[in-house]
């Protein structure tokens, strides 16, 4: 799984108790680019993405990230409210869930099991 926030110490926070607590490989970064530049060779099955970061917004990137990963679904994460751009939102088919910032990494990591797509689902360590 991928994780994109621009937040440094939220994203790393995250994906080290993701890490810790799941069967799958967690990868963190900070600038979307980056982290479209190597989707490709991840594979990552859930990628989770901020939707306000400065080089680009989070319907942008999981445009750009499905081309670049095409079997990943994707959930968006906030602290806004997103609201007004719900008819974008609704048109992305990948896009499989939304949550509200702040929340803890059990409810992410909740969220990843019960979006990942396919027959391989990661599962929570003891």
């Amino acid at each position: 799984m991928v994780i994109v926030d621009d937040e440094k110490s939220y994203v790393e926070l995250m994906a080290q108790m993701l890490a810790e607590n799941l069967d799958c490989p967690v990868h963190a970064f900070t600038r979307p680019e980056e982290a479209l530049r190597v989707l490709g060779a991840l594979d990552p099955g859930v990628i989770v993405t901020d939707y306000f970061m400065p080089q680009m917004d989070g319907v942008e990137f999981i445009h750009r990230a499905s081309r670049a990963a095409p079997g990943a679904v994707f959930i968006l994460i906030s602290g806004h409210d997103l609201d007004p751009i719900e008819a974008d939102l609704a048109r992305l088919k990948k896009l499989k869930m939304r949550l509200q910032k702040p929340f803890g990494w059990r409810p992410l990591a909740d969220a990843v099991l019960r979006v990942w797509p396919g027959k391989d689902v990661p599962s929570l360590r003891p």
